[in-house]
């Protein structure tokens, strides 16, 4: 198959969450430099521990949500800092406020994603204040706290700065990155098709559909909330053209999923391997030119010039069925969905070039689609019930957490209690299986980290030491998100280094900070089997959002599209669908870790996920006809058709929440009884498109049944006592 014959990335290219690392640390340097200028090395210190705080919630961003953040984790630091340096002398009393922090702390992700790096400020703040040596008296501690508050608000001042200088990068990356994980997508795509490992449904295997899909949703959000922020903004001329594109690969999407249909109809003889062989290349071709297209963004190059949709090659494939009018048809259908791909590649080529496209929506409607910003006191109210995941973490947390610190101070090494909070702190998550996966890169990381640190400690530099400082600074902040061992090698360094710049006579601390990071790993491991919250506990509340999302789907995709309306609607619902059938997916992968005794049943939950999927691509499907071939639709007809099958799947979707009722056994008008029925309407220039409509209702209404089947099965699944 096609690549690219250009390298994926030059030497001295990085992705955005390396220049957002280099970042971190010029912006901690510069903190540095002012605190050693007004204050001497000691405020030096102290104030890089306040920019540090502020820089956990420093990603690529958008100017307006940096400052929000940036100024939520610089204060939550500066408070934690202030009762800790208070409290120092009174290790019951401190002891308390590490159980108090830990729980608001882990409340907040109450907020969401948006709120996980602020949440663990905090954490880092009681590490960070605990590691330099105890303050005495009462201005000491103001002193103290004044360096800190100047560190989190100089570091605010450049994390905006730095944000507006690099948000034309932000957003070229962030478009490249959805770029290469369409054509992942599309790639994988080619595999099934050339292995012939395509479903009855229709549906590609499971696990490799998942992971695509999820890694692009996730980098489409990444790329909406950096391009359609600055849609209205004149000094930004690019970002038309890019939104325009990325728009484009969101429709891509659905392309692909319509394409996925009814190739089980097409045989398996000579002809039909050719075909398929010939679509395989077909789709592999706009991977390559995808790739190419993100190439050129990464590395600000001219994209390629608009391809056309003449494929002779495939056409030829599809001559060799003349003599069947049957499959004659399909592979006629296949070659139409073939061309759609390919035009939608050539309008996102074409944007690209700075070719002016149809702009599907306005600035004040892409806002729709940015993720939510601000801290709403009533996100909190649905956790403030034990049933709920954040507030059974965040006590379980806070339980760790105490017992954490009053268990370092029993131990024989008591010099550094807070390494172990730290340890139970970043290795307890919310649920086991990420913390099974923190514990083993946290423990790997230590290790790393301490045998760097006994290397470079070998040379006895001031200077080389804050150098170090500031790399492993820079390296956690990058990797957080990205490959958590690294993060955790490079925060062992800035630990201990930190701790060594703030306590010179105290050395490196290498064995107690092994024995606390085994120990805390172990302690972590232990408490998140209390409170703990199965993934059986919440899979009435994901089947429920399916449900909801895909009726939302249903309504705006089975209805007459007007001539210039917008499909806003149509675009929230099916995002939102993503979305949920995404946190089904993530809650099958969370439940492999748990005790087989309350684990999920994989098979219904990959049902569910197997039949959701086939019903997106008979609604996609349905869509592209009714957007690129309306004018071959009789559109009376067509809309009782519509009418119809989305009363019909509405009916069947509700049926979920009411478990014990019959569904409604009626397909829609004209539709064939079965998937595998050979005898497809003929298809021709001159051929009515009516019946084709009527049949891929008739199974969308079959994959609606069957999404409603596997939905009441997860939903009936047993649940922990």
């Amino acid at each position: 198959m096609n690549r690219l014959s250009l390298p994926r990335r030059w030497p001295w290219h990085l992705p955005a969450h390396g220049i957002n690392g280099i970042s971190v640390a010029l912006g901690v340097l510069l903190v540095q430099l002012v605190g050693g200028l007004l204050g001497g090395h000691p405020a030096a210190l102290v104030a890089s521990g306040g920019a540090i705080f502020a820089s956990l919630a420093d990603t690529p961003n958008v100017p307006r949500r940096t400052l929000r953040r940036v100024f939520t984790a610089a204060m939550a630091g500066l408070v934690a800092t202030v009762l800790v340096t208070l409290l120092r002398s009174h290790e019951l009393a401190l002891g308390g406020v590490v159980t108090v922090i830990a729980f608001l702390a882990s409340l907040a992700l109450a907020w969401g994603a948006r709120a996980g790096p602020i949440s663990f400020v905090p954490i880092l703040a009681i590490v960070f204040t605990m590691a330099a040596p105890p303050l005495v008296g009462w201005r000491a501690q103001l002193e103290h706290t004044g360096w800190t508050a100047l560190g989190g608000a100089l570091y605010l001042v450049w994390s905006v700065l730095a944000s507006r200088a690099l948000q034309p990068r932000y957003r070229g990356l962030a478009l490249a990155a959805a770029l290469e994980a369409t054509a992942a997508l599309l790639r994988s795509r080619t595999v099934l098709l050339l292995q012939d490992r395509m479903r009855p449904e229709g549906a590609p295997p499971l696990q490799d559909w998942m992971e695509r899909q999820v890694s692009l949703d996730e980098r489409l959000q990444a790329a909406r909330d950096l391009l359609f922020e600055a849609a209205h903004r004149p000094d930004a001329p690019d970002v038309p053209r890019r939104i325009a594109v990325l728009l484009l690969a969101i429709d891509l999407r659905d392309t692909l999923l319509g394409s996925e249909l009814d190739l089980d109809l097409l045989g398996h003889d000579a002809a039909a391997e050719r075909l398929r062989s010939q679509l395989a290349a077909t789709i592999d071709h706009t991977a390559a030119s995808l790739d190419r297209m993100a190439l050129a963004l990464q590395l600000g190059l001219p994209g390629d010039a608009p391809t056309t949709a003449h494929q002779p090659a495939l056409a030829d494939a599809v001559q060799a069925f003349g003599a069947q009018p049957s499959r004659s048809a399909l592979a006629t259908a296949l070659l139409d969905r073939s061309r759609h791909i390919a035009d939608d590649l050539a309008r996102m080529q074409a944007a690209l070039a700075g070719i002016q496209v149809p702009q599907p929506l306005g600035a004040a409607e892409l806002r729709a689609f940015v993720s939510p910003e601000g801290w709403p006191l009533a996100a909190l109210k649905p956790h403030l019930r034990l049933g709920s995941p954040i507030l059974r973490h965040a006590l379980r947390s806070a339980v760790a957490l105490g017992s954490a610190y009053f268990l370092a101070l029993a131990l024989p090494w008591a010099s550094h209690p807070h390494w172990l909070v730290l340890s139970v702190g970043v290795v307890l998550r919310g649920n086991l299986d990420q913390t099974l996966s923190r514990r083993d890169a946290r423990v790997a990381g230590t290790v790393l980290g301490c045998l760097l640190v006994l290397v470079f400690a070998q040379v006895h530099s001031p200077l080389l030491s804050s150098l170090v400082f500031l790399i492993a600074a820079g390296t956690s902040h990058a990797f957080v998100n990205v490959r958590y061992l690294v993060t955790a090698t490079a925060a062992t360094v800035m630990a201990l280094v930190q701790a060594h710049l703030a306590d010179p006579s105290g050395g490196f601390g290498v064995g107690e900070r092994l024995a606390d990071t085994v120990l805390g790993a172990l302690l972590a491991w232990g408490f998140s089997y209390v409170l703990p919250a199965w993934e059986r506990r919440g899979l009435g509340r994901l089947v429920e959002r399916v449900q909801r999302s895909l009726r939302a789907l249903v309504k705006e995709a089975l209805r007459w599209p007007e001539a210039g309306e917008r499909d806003v609607a149509l675009r929230l619902a099916r995002r939102e669908v993503y979305e949920a059938i995404g946190g089904i997916a993530a809650s099958a992968q969370r439940t492999r870790a748990e005790p087989r005794s309350v684990q999920v049943p994989l098979y219904a939950m990959a049902t569910l996920l197997t039949q959701c999927h086939v019903l997106l691509a008979q609604l996609a499907a349905v869509h592209t006809m009714l957007t690129r071939r309306a004018d071959r639709l009789d559109r009376e007809a067509s809309e009782q058709a519509l009418q119809d099958a989305a009363q019909q799947i509405d009916q069947l979707l509700a049926a979920i929440s009411q478990p014990g009722t019959a569904p409604p056994e009626t397909m829609a008008t004209g539709a064939p009884q079965t998937t595998g029925d050979l005898r497809l309407p003929p298809l021709g220039n001159n051929e009515p498109l009516l019946p084709w409509l009527q049949r891929r209702l008739g199974l969308a209404v079959q994959g609606a049944r069957r999404v409603s089947a596997a939905a009441v099965a997860v939903k009936e699944a047993p649940r922990e006592p």
